[in-house]
This record gives C-alpha cells, sequence and structure tokens, in this order.
C-alpha cells in the first residue's frame, strides 16, 4: 500500500464523498475514484458502501483507518524527526472542552497563529471522556481535558487551574452545601463531562439524589436557563467573565475541594515527535502558568 493510497482512503472516509474528497486533496475526481478501486482490489475488500453521492465505510474500512491513520502520522513524524528543527507546519488538531475553549483559547490560539502561521489549526469541543477518546484514537494530536486522568497511554501536564462555581438564579438565598439546593434541577453538558462529575459527586457525598438532571450542549445555553430558574449549574468562574450572561446569574463560591480542578494538557506517549504539537504545548504551558497567576489574583 501507498501512503498516497492511505491519505486518499483516509480523506475519502472523512468527506464521505469523492468529490468533496478531491476537492480538498487538489486532485481530479477520477484520479481519486481509480486509486480507491486499486487500494479495494489490493486488499481484496470492499471499504465503502455506496448510498448514492454519498460512501458510508464498512467495518473493513473503519479497521483500516485505524491502521491509516497510525501510517500517515508516523510517515510525518519521520519527516520531521530527519529535517531536524524544521518550522512547524501543516495540520494540528485539538481538541477541548467547551468552557476552555471560549475562556482560555483565543489568545492562545492567535498568538500561535501569528508566530507560525504555516501551522493549520482545527479545534474540536466536546466533554472530557470524549477528547480522552479522540486523543487515543488519533483523531486529535492533543486536548484539553479535566482532572483526574488515569490513562497510562497518555501524557498529561497540567495547564489552568480553574475554580468552579455554582451558578444559580438571582432569587436564590445563600448556597453552602447541595441542601441548599436539593430540590432543584441540575443543568450540565453531556455525560462524560469532568464538570458535571464533579457536580453530580458534590449531590452525592452529601447524600442528596437531585431532582432532575438536564443535558445541554453549549454553556450559553446551560447558564441562559439557570438565570431562567429553571436549575443550578457548575462552572468556571473564568468562563462568565466578560459575558452579559453573568449579570443574569448568583456566583456561589464552594470550598476548594469541590472549585479546584486543573485543567491538563494530553496528548500520545507513543508518538515522540510532532513539531507543531511540540511547539503548541511549549506556547500553551508558557501561556498556562501565567494565566493560573492571573486567576488566582483576579476573582470574578
Amino acid at each position: 500500500m501507498e501512503l498516497s493510497s492511505l491519505r486518499i482512503f483516509k480523506t475519502v472516509a472523512e468527506e464521505g464523498s469523492v468529490t468533496q474528497a478531491a476537492s480538498k486533496l487538489h486532485r481530479v475526481q477520477s484520479n481519486v475514484s481509480a486509486r480507491l478501486t486499486q487500494l479495494e482490489e489490493s486488499l481484496g475488500v470492499t471499504l465503502f458502501h455506496r448510498a448514492g453521492r454519498r460512501l458510508l465505510i464498512t467495518p473493513e474500512g473503519t479497521r483500516l483507518l485505524d491502521y491509516a491513520e497510525r501510517l500517515l502520522r508516523l510517515a510525518d513524524e519521520a519527516q520531521s524527526s530527519v529535517r531536524g528543527t524544521q518550522e512547524p507546519s501543516g495540520l494540528l488538531r485539538i481538541g477541548s472542552m467547551e468552557t476552555t475553549a471560549a475562556a482560555r483559547l483565543p489568545h492562545v490560539l492567535g498568538a500561535f497563529h501569528r508566530k507560525y502561521p504555516q501551522v493549520e489549526l482545527l479545534l474540536d469541543t466536546g466533554p472530557t471522556d470524549m477528547l480522552l477518546q479522540a486523543v487515543l484514537n488519533h483523531k486529535v494530536d492533543l486536548a484539553l481535558v479535566g482532572a483526574p486522568i488515569e490513562r497510562q497511554e497518555l501524557v498529561q501536564v497540567p495547564v489552568f487551574v480553574e475554580e468552579l462555581v455554582l451558578l444559580t438564579d438571582t432569587l436564590q438565598g445563600p448556597v453552602t452545601e447541595p441542601a441548599d439546593v436539593a430540590c432543584r434541577t441540575l443543568l450540565g453538558f453531556r455525560a462524560g463531562c469532568s464538570y458535571r462529575r464533579r457536580l453530580e459527586w458534590w449531590f452525592a457525598d452529601a447524600g442528596i439524589v437531585p431532582a432532575r438532571l438536564a443535558e445541554f450542549g453549549t454553556f450559553e445555553a446551560i447558564i441562559g436557563c439557570v438565570a431562567a430558574g429553571m436549575g443550578v449549574a457548575m462552572m468556571p468562574r473564568e468562563v462568565l467573565k466578560h459575558r452579559s450572561l453573568a449579570r443574569t446569574v448568583q456566583c456561589h463560591t464552594l470550598a476548594p475541594e469541590v472549585a479546584q480542578v486543573e485543567t491538563m494538557l494530553v496528548w500520545r506517549k507513543d508518538i515522540a515527535q510532532h513539531t507543531a504539537r511540540d511547539a503548541f504545548i511549549a506556547s500553551l504551558t508558557t501561556f498556562g502558568v501565567s494565566s493560573v497567576n492571573r486567576t488566582q489574583n483576579h476573582k470574578l
């Protein structure tokens, strides 16, 4: 199998279309189709089912995709190693919790882009558990997730310390323990979110079963529903800064053992060298240290 064929196969799998893959690869459609057919014939399997203009990857194709991603990553790693001090370039896929992406990354990404304009940045957001799987499955090159992380396959470095606060509507009285909001609905992100787990643990540790749990896809939706009196949520204080929605809710300070949580930067141990990734790690860890100091000295 040629690496060029695997790259074509991977792009078709990602795009689900020969036409879109050809456009992305700057190739003619007939060439992409021919190379895909040659790859299927050489392997003796069907890699895609044709459904109109869409291509649906087969189980055999899914297995090959995992190998293709690893082989292509190793090829890029080999080139970077041989070229030594080459300027970072190419695609860098970053995973992040949504609140971290909103509160912490804009300045980091902007500074990184200005310093390394040849790197194409791709940001994907989601809950911690999903992001960990994305790193392990080679879907992203590194990710920002909530601690604790117990995966031996990953390198992990702390970059931010977040202070979580409990959000309620403005009519809520003082809150010092879960009993003060025992009858309220918990509002959180999808399952797998480390902040949601911490909110559920806070209630469970007090022996209180919440009235119900409602899931949302964005932090803006969560804050808006808290303001409307639909329930309570737990969120980093940092994400509420400089946002008009923050004035519509109350922020209740929590005990340090509940409130303090580290944001970890994680990547695979077995990918020893990745020029763009390593440059981003250096930039983010430097920024993270100064950001932590600012967070400790400036409260909302």
